[in-house]
């Protein structure tokens, strides 16, 4: 006899809420493994393989790719062959079957199969053959019974009969640009309205009726511009710079800097054929080195006690472009690293987050931020502390400028460095201090080899 678990998008760590489907890696009808990965899911900080702790046969797949589904909510129902008769429960990932089976154990990021069952719903199925879109389970049947696509039913639909519709996102996509979903004849299965039908009619408006003013809910916005939500990457990020803002009295001072012998360093190390070193990483390791000297900076705020937190290690970020948008990877310990174990991390890191395969562990717990804007072909910036951090430290470009080296004017390759700081944790002396002792190793990075 076959039974039925229902596995529920589970709680991907950090106070994550939601997660986008980015892809999903199995098909109603097919065969999956135990804690093998399901779907492809995009959170606030990272793309996740999420694995169904579960094996058997896929009976069900809940939401499209594109659409935002909550924790706890459905993700995909599994038939598991199993010895007892008696009804199954199917419940998400985060407890055990009725009849004493349980699901693989394994962890993803903040959550396991061995806690209380987050919801409960009886249903008997046996194991039949399935369609090849979404599908929900039938009621039981005296003989197999093939599941069949379920039909969701707006308020607006009921008097008139349901709609052919199974995703939200079809619905709102229709519903945003005034289409009437009833005009619509759907190319899935039983005449399902998939998401491509919208967007043909939507490329072709005349040849479907507009909705009703009564039925159109969202306001149409083609006057207005474009509406994009703010959401995953950018939405967290949004949130995060907000409350910086808020919550940190920051300042900012900067220097211009002969960075002229760090690059003919850099040229020497990477000359003499061991592994290559980043400009980037030379810059993380005076971070270490300054923060050595100034522990105030490597520090947080706790607002509610009123306390300054000195922290004992420098986990080390460093500001990431990506298609998704702006990610900040950390390098954890970052002071006991060498220059070209930092170089190595931080370009593992770098290819990581490009690739969306970035952990929320990878993207979490920072101390320190060093933020490389110079690769955009700017000289300054005023940066936001990366809450709850106490200091970020900005990098221009480094390029020819005229300069006096040894009382003589001459070209040299100048940086500008900016440093934020919260004000609350040290005065402008700290800060300058830092500063300068950053500044002093940018043009002499013999200093390193003095004692820190």
């Amino acid at each position: 006899m076959a039974v039925v678990r229902e596995f529920t998008l589970p709680d991907l760590g950090e106070g994550l809420t939601e997660a986008e489907i980015v892809r999903w890696m199995v098909r109603v009808g097919d065969v999956v493994a135990i804690d093998q990965p399901v779907v492809e899911v995009e959170t606030a900080k990272a793309v996740v393989e999420v694995p169904c702790p579960y094996g058997g046969v896929v009976t069900a797949r809940f939401g499209e790719e594109g659409e935002t589904l909550d924790v706890g909510r459905p993700l995909i129902t599994v038939a598991v062959e199993s010895q007892s008769p008696e009804d199954a429960v199917p419940v998400g990932a985060d407890g055990p079957s009725a009849n004493g089976e349980s699901g693989s154990g394994n962890v993803l990021v903040g959550y396991g199969t061995s806690g209380p069952a987050a919801r409960r719903r009886r249903v008997r199925q046996a194991l039949a053959p399935a369609a090849p879109q979404t599908a929900a389970l039938s009621a039981p049947a005296p003989a197999p019974v093939v599941p069949v696509a379920p039909v969701a039913v707006a308020a607006d639909d009921r008097a008139t009969g349901p709609v052919a519709v199974i995703s939200p996102l079809v619905r709102r996509i229709a519903r945003e640009h005034g289409l009437e979903l009833r005009a619509l004849k759907g190319s899935g299965p039983d005449g399902l309205i998939l998401r491509a039908d919208v967007e043909r009619a939507i490329a072709a408006p005349a040849s479907v009726p507009a909705a009703s003013p009564a039925s159109v809910t969202a306001p149409a916005v083609a006057a207005e511009g474009t509406r994009i939500p703010l959401k995953g990457i950018r939405g967290a990020v949004a949130d995060k710079l907000s409350r910086s803002r808020r919550e940190i009295p920051d300042a900012t001072c900067w220097v211009d800097a002969d960075a002229t012998e760090l690059l003919a360093a850099r040229a020497a190390m990477n000359a003499a054929g061991g592994p290559k070193v980043s400009v980037l990483a030379l810059l993380a390791r005076i971070c270490t080195a300054a923060l050595t000297r100034h522990p105030d900076l490597n520090a947080m705020v706790d607002t509610e006690r009123r306390e300054i937190v000195r922290l004992p290690a420098v986990h080390l970020g460093f500001a990431a472009q990506t298609d998704r948008g702006l990610v900040v990877p950390v390098v954890r310990d970052a002071q006991t690293r060498s220059t070209e174990e930092l170089s190595a991390e931080i370009a593992r890191l770098t290819e990581a987050a490009r690739a969306g395969r970035l952990t929320p562990a990878e993207l979490t717990g920072g101390t320190f931020t060093l933020n490389n804007y110079g690769v955009f072909g700017v000289d300054g910036s005023t940066p936001i502390i990366n809450h709850p951090e106490a200091a970020m430290l900005g990098v221009g470009r480094i390029a020819p400028k005229p300069w006096v080296h040894q009382g003589e004017l001459a070209v040299r390759q100048v940086v500008q460095l900016s440093f934020t700081f919260d004000h609350r944790v040290c005065d402008g002396g700290t800060a300058g201090g830092f500063l300068r002792y950053v500044a002093d190793c940018v043009e002499q990075p013999a200093v390193l080899l003095r004692g820190v």
